[in-house]
This record gives C-alpha cells, structure tokens and sequence, in this order.
C-alpha cells in the first residue's frame, strides 16, 4: 500500500511535452482530470454525457493541433484553456440546435466562466493543501485518516489493523488526528 497520494493531474508542460513526444498516456490523463468539470458544465447547461464527450474531445483536438503546430502559447492555465475550448464550443452547439438562440452572447450569462472556474481552482488549492497537511501529520494519524476516508475502511478495521481493543477507541483516536489534521490544515 503506497504511503502517499498520487497526483492524478499533469502539469500543463508535462501535457504539452506529452503532446510534442506522441504520448497517449497524456492524453488519458488530461481526460482523467478535467472531464468531470466539463461533464458538469454541459449537463447543467441543457447537455447530456455524449455531448460533454464530444465537446471534450473537440477540445482536446484543438489542443493538439494548436500544441502540435508549433505556434500555441499558454496564456493561462491549461485548465483554463480546455475549459473556455470547451464553453466556446457547447455555445456554438447550442446556437446550432436552437433555431431561436439567435446569438451566443445570448448564452454567456447562463455558463459563466470565471465562477465556476473560480470554484474549481479554489477546491484544486484546498486538496494541495489538505496533501501537506497529511504529509505533515505523522503516524499512526496519516494512515487512520487514509484508511478511513480514501480507502473506506471501517473502524473494525481499522481497530484490528492497530491493535485497539475495540472499534470505539479507534473512532477517539481518528477524532483525535482529524483534530490535529484540522489544526495543520489551517496553519498552512
């Protein structure tokens, strides 16, 4: 069992190198990490999953062939990038299907950018912090709190694997690190 979190996110040069070298695995990444935000946004703006599908993988083509060019300039954060992509597109679909949309700038105050990508960079900086925080903990607390949270252990479990005497006195000493977590957490 690995003692640390993995990070499932590339850094956006480890994506355009990826994309430079011919690397599928990058690209599995890339749909890994920042589809579920797309999905989010498309089915919450009259969309379903085949068409965040395929307005994700619009995206990840204009990315490709932008990076692939030689002349892409990341101006933002890729996030950033793939998320405006994939907005421009969804209200370009929408225009299209509806015959009374007449404008996209109808659209734009229904799928505001800057909110939900505000949210998701906040929540991103939340779980980096919450990484340290772990990191900084110390054991048995680190892997009490992994077991439980991460890998859906139960107190039984988790009262066997260290030797309590029994499950209430596993559930104290995980309220007790959750403390400690806490209070880490809010130093960082």
């Amino acid at each position: 069992m690995s003692k640390e979190i993995k990070r499932s996110v590339p850094t956006d040069s480890e994506v355009i190198l990826g994309i430079l070298n011919g690397s599928k695995d990058v690209l599995e990444k890339v749909y890994k990490a920042y589809f579920p935000m797309i999905l989010q946004m498309i089915v919450m703006n009259n969309g379903n999953e085949d068409d965040a599908k395929d307005i994700f993988q619009e995206s990840v083509l204009v990315l490709y062939d932008k990076v692939k060019s030689g002349n892409f300039e990341l101006n933002s954060k890729l996030k950033t990038f793939i998320y405006s992509v994939c907005r421009r597109l969804w209200l370009k679909r929408l225009s299209q299907l509806s015959r009374n949309a007449g404008n996209v700038r109808d659209f734009e105050d229904v799928l505001p950018v800057e909110h939900d990508l505000e949210r998701h960079e906040e929540k991103d900086k939340q779980f980096k912090q919450m990484e340290k925080a772990l990191v900084h903990l110390g054991e048995p607390c680190k892997t009490i709190i992994e077991d439980f949270y991460i890998h859906n252990k139960s107190m039984q479990e988790i009262c066997e694997k260290f030797g309590y005497t029994n499950a209430d006195n596993a559930k104290n000493q995980k309220y007790k690190c959750l403390q400690r977590l806490k209070k880490i957490f809010f130093q960082a």
